[in-house]
């Protein structure tokens, strides 16, 4: 219910029932927009005291007062001025220059009045051109003078205050206008973009720069003629009879000289119209008030215009009301209503305007004074004369001066009996006008806090976007790789598949390639993948590839086996650009540290794949962990093949058709080194051993780990050892292996075991030769390990000795094929440095034996990336990722680096056989690192014999 506002009681009947009456129009505006009447009190008998007239005057201001409260925009004016012209101009001027009363809230906004600035600024101009007159000038003169007053004034009436940046400055950063809530709204999506910094920066700029944008704007009249006020001014029909050199049809939208010249002419008409005025010319003065009251009018039915953006026709529901208490001839009242009845009889359009005036009863409500008769010309040009004539008069001739009443008022005769019936008394209420539901949608407080949620809930999306993804920003995120904490809660690492520029896993990581290889860091060697990608065009066919592997670790050593693959990847890639036709296009994947989040890299490999008909398949994923067989099923349900490079797990390819190793299995390589520790079991006289393993633990996910223990466990005993038991280590809270206490208890067995298998990590030896030499110094003891070791690096500060041997397999016997492939691959790495710079020459016999290459990461990665390649672009032409996994089974690839390299025969879910590895002996005479290659065999070759791998 509404509230209750005002309350009073009515003196006599008229004062209730006027009352009523016009409370109706009002309320019932907002249903069916009635329209509105100039509504006249006067008492019906013209010979009553002026008390009557008093009680006549008390009802329009009791009826002011009732409504000032309810938001109703009201107006309560007293002409002032010497005359009723200037009376009537000056409340005319009081509607459009100062404020309505709005007390207790406003329905919305204040009214604007921008037609009415327009003639205001003419008469300012005229008015400052009259005072100074040019004595010999003509009239043409005073137009032109009148013409750049306007200029100077840029057709808009001269406000309070000069115009300064400090005003600009606040006009421009005010959030309830549109342009301070988009550089809110873009200051809010920066703020979640770039951070705090740079986001200030660029709000200083933005209302800088605003605030001169506003200054020129309100100096200077861009675009002047689009303006809804210069629409009107150019095409009312009211001034077309009154210019007719450029009729109304000369404005347009799409000419704005054609419009200036209808404009400047017009604004010429009227401003010696207004000078006529100032002089005392009665038509002028007509013709100035009639069009002063069309402009307020016309600004009137804009503000309450349907169809607008702001929506304001639904929150304005009731009329905006003007009282005059009196209105007579010599207050200007009269010539006000004669002039709003003109305008609107004339132009036959419906305004909001409710007017409410009283007369006195000895008043007559009459038309505007007749205008006095001018001579009519009798010379031989008097009919163009008087057409001239008949034009200058058309504008106010079109008023309904000769009719016996005033069409648009509505005069209400209140008998005497009615103002003076002491039974009448009635009490009299308002109450507050409800806003309407739009007001609430589109209020400026709503507005505010939608904006200010908006803000929020991008600065809060946006930081979400920025923790989640590696590259997060609201306007361009990629979810392709996302943010995830470290193992066991360590640095954040960016996980998942590199697809845009701006996600760099080796960004800014200077590891340099080993031997001559060195001055080519991970960084470059990505950046060369994606130059390599960027250099494939839009008609170029091509295959895309997606290399997994560990990018991040908790130290940059961490990351060299992530830099030898993929450095691996990328000769190959330049190899086939340079030389196929089929481009190959390289992605970028990060499985973690010791690839320990590979299942999230791997669904965002899949999300690539499903987004990108080229992916055919996945190199890496070269360390087995529990996480393996989740990851290659995953890929085999998304039609995806793999072609491992390390994973010595043989499980996998029993278990997934999808599956390709190119590394010699745990088994495989267990039987290798069986046939050495058979030969070392036969010179013992009671050979016994052991099994040291890194015990599970620490979130480190290790299968390699169990497979080692137990193929090992399975060949000691094949070997005819006698096992002892077994041990196992933990890792440190550094994550270095701590083997003390199990390495200080082997030591001290009696007897020390002979041969010890060690199903651990290659980062781990180190550690273990240096606390055998300590702690078993004197015990020859011989160990056996599945890792490949050829990575493995052997610092100043390992303490060696020579009664340890240790026999290790390596994944790459690089020596066992092609050497054409270290030549080239040299000359691209060149390349990649800086000009001027060269990388030293490699060793001519056996260019392999670098440490560039010597630790066969590079090598594996590179075969198994041309094994994928040869795949998916058989018969010279880009393949599916289904044709590329049956293709796969057909690969067939000889004078590779370490043999040759096939699938043919493998059947799905068996064992894959036939890789390549080399058995090496370690000794340390002298203290010394000795290396050499027992025995071995090229990848695709059969299977070692006892002959061929001596002890020696």
């Amino acid at each position: 219910m509404a509230r209750e506002v005002w309350q009073d009681s009515a003196d006599n009947e008229a004062a209730s029932a006027v009352f009523h009456f016009v409370q109706q129009l009002i309320d019932r505006y907002r249903d069916n927009r009635p329209v509105m009447p100039l509504v006249v009190l006067q008492a019906a008998d013209a010979d009553v005291p002026s008390a009557v007239d008093a009680k006549v005057e008390q009802i329009v201001r009791q009826i002011h007062r009732a409504n000032q409260l309810r938001r109703v925009p009201l107006k309560l004016l007293d002409g002032r001025g010497e005359t009723p012209y200037e009376a009537a101009l000056d409340m005319v001027r009081t509607l459009t220059d100062k404020p309505w009363e709005t007390r207790g809230g406003s329905q919305y906004k204040p009214f604007s009045f921008p037609r009415s600035r327009l003639l205001g600024a003419i008469e300012q101009a005229t008015a400052a051109v009259v005072r100074e007159p040019d004595p010999g000038g003509s009239p043409d003169d005073r137009d032109e003078r009148i013409l750049e007053q306007l200029s100077t004034l840029r057709w808009r009436v001269s406000r309070r205050g000069p115009r300064n940046w400090l005003g600009a400055f606040r006009e421009s950063v005010r959030p309830e206008t549109f342009l301070g809530a988009v550089v809110i709204a873009v200051l809010g999506v920066l703020l979640g973009e770039i951070g705090w910094v740079p986001t200030a920066l660029v709000a200083v700029g933005a209302v800088l720069g605003l605030a001169v944008v506003r200054l020129v704007t309100t100096s200077a009249p861009p675009l002047l003629w689009l303006r809804r006020a210069s629409r009107w001014f150019a095409t009312t029909s009211s001034l077309a009879a009154a210019s007719t050199e450029y009729p109304s049809d000369g404005w347009s939208r799409f000419s704005p000289s054609g419009s200036w010249r209808v404009i400047r002419v017009r604004a010429a008409v009227v401003a010696g119209r207004v000078a006529d005025a100032a002089a005392g010319d009665e038509q002028s003065r007509q013709f100035h008030l009639e069009l002063r009251v069309q402009a307020l009018l016309e600004d009137l039915r804009d503000n309450y215009r349907p169809h607008t953006l702001d929506w304001r026709r639904g929150k304005r529901i009731v009329p905006p009301v003007v009282f005059l208490p009196t209105a007579c001839q010599n207050n200007g009242g009269i010539q006000l209503i004669n002039a709003i009845n003109n305008v609107r009889s004339r132009r036959s359009e419906v305004d909001p305007l409710l007017l409410l005036a009283s007369l006195p009863a000895a008043e007559i409500l009459r038309h505007t004074p007749p205008l006095p008769a001018e001579p009519l010309p009798t010379h031989s040009d008097a009919a163009r004369a008087r057409y001239d004539n008949w034009i200058s008069h058309l504008s106010i001739g079109q008023s309904p001066s000769a009719a016996a009443t005033l069409a648009w008022v509505l005069r209400l005769p209140l008998s005497t009996e009615q103002l003076t019936h002491e039974h009448g008394h009635a009490l009299l209420v308002t109450t507050r006008v409800r806003r309407t539901w739009v007001w609430w949608v589109m209020s400026r407080t709503t507005v505010a806090l939608l904006l200010v949620g908006a803000l929020l809930g991008t600065f809060l999306v946006g930081s979400r976007l920025a923790d989640r993804y590696c590259h997060g920003p609201l306007t361009d995120v990629n979810t392709d790789s996302v943010k995830l904490p470290g193992p066991g809660g360590g640095p954040q690492e960016c996980i998942g598949v590199s697809t845009t520029t701006q996600v760099r896993f080796a960004s800014g990581n200077d590891l340099s390639l080993d031997g001559s290889g060195k001055g080519v860091t991970f960084d470059r060697i990505e950046r060369a993948v994606e130059e390599e990608n960027a250099a494939i065009g839009p008609e170029d066919e091509h295959v895309t590839i997606i290399y997994a592997g560990p990018f991040t670790a908790a130290s940059r050593e961490g990351t060299r086996k992530a830099l030898e693959e993929l450095t691996g990847v990328y000769l190959y890639q330049h190899h086939a650009n340079k030389n196929f036709s089929v481009k190959l296009k390289v992605l970028t994947a990060n499985g973690g540290q010791d690839m320990l989040q590979q299942t999230t890299a791997v669904k965002k490999i899949i999300e690539v794949a499903r987004k990108d008909s080229t992916v055919v398949g996945v190199v890496g994923l070269g360390r087995d962990t529990t996480d393996s067989p989740r990851s290659t099923e995953m890929l085999q349900k998304a039609g995806l093949p793999v072609v491992d490079t390390t994973n010595s797990g043989g499980y996998l390819a029993k278990n997934y058709s999808n599956y390709f190793g190119l590394a010699a299995t745990d088994q495989e390589q267990a039987d290798a080194l069986g046939l050495v520790a058979r030969q070392v079991a036969r010179k013992a006289r009671h050979p016994r051993a052991l099994v040291l393993s890194r015990k599970l633990g620490n979130n480190d996910k290790d299968r390699y780990t169990q497979e080692q223990r137990e193929v090992g466990r399975t060949m000691l005993l094949k070997a005819k050892f006698k096992l002892t038991g077994q041990r196992q280590y933990s890792l440190s809270k550094h994550n270095s292996a701590d083997l003390d206490k199990p390495v200080q208890k082997i030591c001290d067995a009696d007897p020390a075991p002979d041969a010890l298998y060690f199903a651990g990590r290659v980062e781990d030896v180190n550690n273990l030769m240096s606390r055998l030499a300590q702690g078993c110094a004197g015990k020859p003891i011989t160990v056996f390990t599945g890792d490949d070791l050829a990575k493995a690096r052997f610092d100043d500060s390992t303490a060696l000795t020579e009664d340890v041997t240790l026999y290790h397999t390596a994944l790459a016997p690089m020596g066992r094929g092609r050497n054409g492939v270290y030549t080239e691959s040299h000359t691209a790495l060149e390349k990649l440095l800086p000009t001027g710079r060269t990388l030293p020459p490699l060793p001519a016999a056996k260019p392999y034996k670098d440490g560039l290459f010597s630790s066969g990461q590079s090598v594996i990665s590179y075969s198994a990336t041309s094994a994928l390649y040869d795949a998916a672009s058989h018969n010279d032409v880009a393949n599916s990722a289904a044709e590329t996994w049956a293709n796969l089974y057909a690969v067939n690839l000889k004078a590779m680096p370490t043999g040759t390299i096939t699938f043919r025969g493998f059947i799905p879910y068996e064992a894959q056989a036939g890789h390549g590895l080399d058995v090496v002996k370690i000794t340390y005479p002298g203290g010394r690192t000795r290396s050499r290659i027992i025995c071995g065999r090229p990848a695709g070759a059969h299977e070692l014999t006892p002959a061929g791998c001596p002890v020696g």
